[in-house]
């Protein structure tokens, strides 16, 4: 049986142009791998076409070309662009939504990296690869629009803070208070504006919260205040007295495409809260707390 070759893969995509957008951030997601987006020489020669490729296959492509030519006689591609299979260029029809979309991927990708960083988990090149990227697509970590926004309830109350961009736009934010930290006070607020709920309700009493605080610390836990996971809890128990709780626990799947940043590391829980929920979420790369181990 004669048996043939190709991959099926999306990225880089071979017509857009090198430093386009979205090859910008795949260079970004695979900065581990030290992956590099590269003019495919081997397909200009071929064609005289300009194709993007990365550094791997075309590496590799002369002993792909060997080996082929060894078992059929003759390598039925002059390119490894030729032996690709991706049509994704051609599906794009608004151009400044893919790009925009893009470079929001490339910030997250730079958050999530400087905070691997920070935990040790990953090398310092990784950071420095993606802030080149940053710079040639023209972007900051503040063109993130929840990063400025968590940053100026910090500088207003010395506190680290979160930021929810609900997917209509709009902006709440969250405070650490003494009953709740930053995330926890953030979804209350989104689930108030989502459920058109006054903001001097209290859908849940400090009376709820404070036996769930004691009972934490009883436990030996070193923040008392409640997570997400803990607060919706405590949520859908109010909610079944309270008819506010209960409008607020309705909207909760309308926090999904929402885009979230932390001024901290936000703790495990929360992390993934947010991700069961749907939301894109970043954090600056700083420790809540100031001691010698942190549990990652």
């Amino acid at each position: 049986m004669a048996a043939g070759y190709a991959k099926f893969e999306t990225f880089p995509v071979w017509n857009l142009s090198l430093k386009h957008p979205v090859n910008l951030a795949y260079e970004a997601a695979t900065a581990d791998l030290a992956d590099v987006n590269m003019i495919d020489p081997y397909h200009l020669e071929a064609y005289g076409q300009i194709s993007v490729n990365y550094n791997r296959d075309i590496e590799i492509f002369r002993v792909l070309e060997s080996m082929m030519t060894r078992i059929f006689g003759k390598c039925p591609y002059k390119s490894p662009t030729d032996m690709g299979v991706n049509m994704a260029g051609y599906a794009i029809y608004d151009d400044q939504a893919v790009s925009e979309a893009s470079k929001q991927e490339i910030i997250r990708r730079y958050f999530k990296t400087a905070c691997s960083r920070c935990k040790g988990q990953a090398d310092p090149e990784e950071i420095r690869k993606i802030e080149l990227l940053m710079d040639e697509a023209g972007i900051t970590p503040e063109c993130r629009p929840t990063v400025p926004a968590a940053r100026q309830v910090v500088q207003r109350t010395g506190r680290p803070a979160v930021a929810i961009q609900l997917p209509d736009g709009h902006m709440v934010t969250g405070k650490t208070t003494d009953l709740l930290g930053a995330s926890s006070a953030a979804i209350l607020n989104a689930l108030k504006y989502l459920a058109q709920i006054p903001d001097e309700i209290k859908l849940i009493s400090p009376e709820v919260i404070e036996p769930i605080m004691h009972l934490k610390t009883h436990l030996g836990s070193r923040n008392p205040r409640m997570h997400t996971d803990e607060l919706l809890i405590a949520l859908s128990i109010c909610a079944v007295t309270d008819e506010y709780a209960a409008r607020a626990m309705e909207e909760l799947d309308k926090i999904r495409g929402s885009e979230i940043h932390s001024t901290v590391i936000l703790a495990h829980a929360d992390e993934k809260l947010f991700g069961k929920l749907g939301a894109r979420v970043t954090s600056d790369p700083v420790f809540e707390e100031k001691r010698l181990y942190h549990g990652v």
